[in-house]
């Protein structure tokens, strides 16, 4: 691809969120939004039409008249078509979950690593917290207690809640620990799907580390809230509030959700896997290896509360 040239972006899946990654695509610079998939072909429409896109109801049609694909179809659905994708020689970014079997995100990561194509994963909140200067600390934490809560609303139902809500800090823990558990346990409950819609879990490190991750999609209220604490103090992050009280001598960025990324992590998401893509970034923000060890992570919460 040279300077004069964009990628035909193409996204998979015309909900809610598949439309917000199309205005993406609309508006980056290094590509133009071409090509909207969904097996509802009225809803396909619906999105293309705001930007002069094709519409699909048919994928291999799809995947032919683009170059990198955005996957926001409903979870189940990830794996599979990020790997028809990379299959097909596309650029992926796949929200997250990579996948909702290791199988699958194990598959997706071989496919992109023998065809050398990027495979990046929507992870946005790791943006969220290099912006705060929470990567660059010089400490890890001892004890991280994530809390994702909200009201049924049937979004994400067709699986746990941990896969489309935990899954998020789980990177975050990950990433800050770079480490998976030795010990796992959970209690988790069904009250409005045949998934896991509350869950309450604690993992053990190696090291002594604890997390302890909490999500529910039938609460009375939503809160998205963690406590990170280290050796030298505590931070407490409200991501609805976007604010932090930092107790720690971190020189962390009070000012972050002001800035062009914390005011729009998924846009610079996709960003940053575009240039990966074109060759001007040596990697996307979250990888799909990253993607994985969350993914792991979550898995065993699952399987710990039975």
């Amino acid at each position: 691809m040279t300077a004069e040239q964009k990628f035909r972006g193409g996204v998979a899946g015309a909900g809610a969120f598949g439309a917000i990654h199309a205005g993406k695509y609309a508006g980056a610079a290094q590509a133009t939004l071409a090509a909207v998939f969904d097996v509802d072909f009225d809803r396909a429409h619906a999105v293309a039409d705001g930007h002069g896109a094709a519409a699909f109801d048919d994928y291999d049609r799809f995947l032919a008249a683009v170059d990198v694909v955005t996957v926001a179809a409903p979870a189940r659905w990830h794996g599979d078509l990020a790997l028809r994708a990379l299959k097909a020689g596309k650029h992926v970014l796949v929200e997250k979950p990579i996948a909702v079997t290791r199988e699958q995100g194990l598959a997706a990561i071989a496919a992109a690593r023998a065809r050398f194509l990027t495979l990046a994963v929507g992870h946005q909140e790791r943006l969220v917290f290099e912006t705060m200067g929470l990567l660059a600390a010089p400490e890890k934490p001892t004890l991280i207690e994530a809390r994702r809560e909200g009201p049924w609303s049937r979004r994400g139902d067709d699986v746990s809640v941990t896969l489309d809500l935990a899954i998020h800090d789980a990177d975050l823990a990950c990433r800050l620990l770079g480490a998976q558990p030795v010990a796992v346990t959970a209690q988790g409950a069904r009250v409005k799907s045949a998934h896991f819609d509350a869950i309450e879990s604690e993992a053990t490190f190696a090291d002594g580390a604890v997390v302890r991750l909490a999500a529910s999609r039938v609460a009375d209220a939503r809160r998205r809230t963690m406590r990170l604490v280290y050796p030298s103090g505590e931070v407490l992050i409200d991501f609805v509030a976007r604010t932090f009280s930092n107790g720690t001598p971190f020189p962390l960025d009070a000012g972050f959700a002001d800035t062009l990324v914390g005011k729009d992590p998924l846009g610079a998401n996709v960003a940053r896997f575009l240039d990966a893509a074109a060759g001007a970034a040596a990697r996307p923000a979250v990888t799909g290896e990253e993607a994985l060890a969350a993914l792991d992570l979550i898995l065993a919460v699952d399987a710990a509360a039975g």
